[in-house]
């Protein structure tokens, strides 16, 4: 089975608000993710393949089990459902040992950071204090992106996931290179700026002007299902960062009670460019190509 450059997930279709995901532990943020830290925003520095490595693997870690660690605890990572991911699985499972904190939060830890090393990128939770688990996920639990739009939509449904939740965190694949999806085209970034984190996946993909598009992507940006909240993304970035960073935040906490977990946020940095510079550039990219009809 071939599976999504990114997994994405978004926000949960239910009741749950926003400030109902944040941490309500009186502890503090353990003093060794400080040094943590420190070595993945130098190794992460420029956005290059460890950082969307990183941002890649906490939906295959999460989408089946919950966030447990397994997919660097087990075989996971070498599944044909999670190719591509073994360099960084290597790297995860290599920090968390060294620094003696569970996979399960390096992952998710790494992932927020990897984020904020990429220009634009918004600035998500990094909460820690999840347990591992040592069980496998069943094979083939990974949404493929050669699947059916029913397929997809029902694996993320199965969690509680609206069709436009999905479509919020589909914008990671902003930063996403391709090479399992085609073999033959490996290395093609799924839209023209992939070391920013912005909304030109969006456009790119539904115009049909990207180097490469996943045809679950391609899917999602023209079903009568999608479409609409597709194109609002593409045309406001400050609406689609918003929503990613929700649905982000309610994702990495699957299988956890949030309330008991400690906030380790301060740690991750800002981004290079501001939300309202965010939403500059897209008014602007939006302005001059009504301008030229591009």
């Amino acid at each position: 089975m071939r599976s999504f450059a990114l997994i994405l997930i978004a926000l949960a279709a239910s009741s749950t608000s926003a400030f109902d995901i944040w941490p309500r532990s009186a502890s503090k943020c353990p003093s060794v993710w400080s040094d943590v830290a420190s070595e993945l925003q130098s190794d992460f520095a420029g956005c290059g393949a460890d950082a969307h490595g990183a941002i890649r693997a906490p939906f295959h870690d999460c989408i089946n089990n919950g966030c447990d660690g397994s997919l660097i605890l087990t075989d996971e990572c070498s599944r044909s459902e999670n190719a591509g991911l073994s360099a960084i699985c290597k790297k995860l499972k290599g920090w968390s040992d060294k620094y003696n904190v569970t996979a399960a939060d390096m992952i998710q830890f790494a992932a927020a950071t990897a984020i904020s090393a990429c220009p634009l990128g918004p600035r998500v939770q990094a909460l820690v204090g999840r347990k591992d688990s040592s069980k496998a996920a069943p094979v083939g639990s990974v949404p493929s992106s050669r699947g059916t739009l029913i397929s997809i939509l029902g694996a993320f449904g199965a969690k509680g996931f609206s069709a436009d939740d999905v479509v919020a965190l589909m914008g990671t694949h902003s930063v996403a290179l391709q090479f399992n999806d085609d073999p033959s085209q490996a290395g093609k970034s799924l839209d023209s700026t992939p070391s920013t984190y912005d909304n030109t996946f969006y456009k790119e993909t539904k115009d049909g002007t990207a180097p490469y598009s996943l045809q679950s992507d391609v899917l999602l940006s023209n079903s009568s299902q999608t479409a609409k909240t597709w194109s609002s993304f593409a045309d406001d970035a400050d609406a689609w960062s918003s929503a990613f960073t929700g649905a982000w935040n309610r994702f990495a906490v699957i299988g956890s009670d949030a309330s008991k977990l400690q906030d380790c946020s301060s740690l991750i940095p800002s981004s290079s460019a501001s939300k309202k510079r965010q939403a500059f550039n897209a008014r602007f990219t939006k302005m001059m190509s009504a301008k030229f009809r591009v």
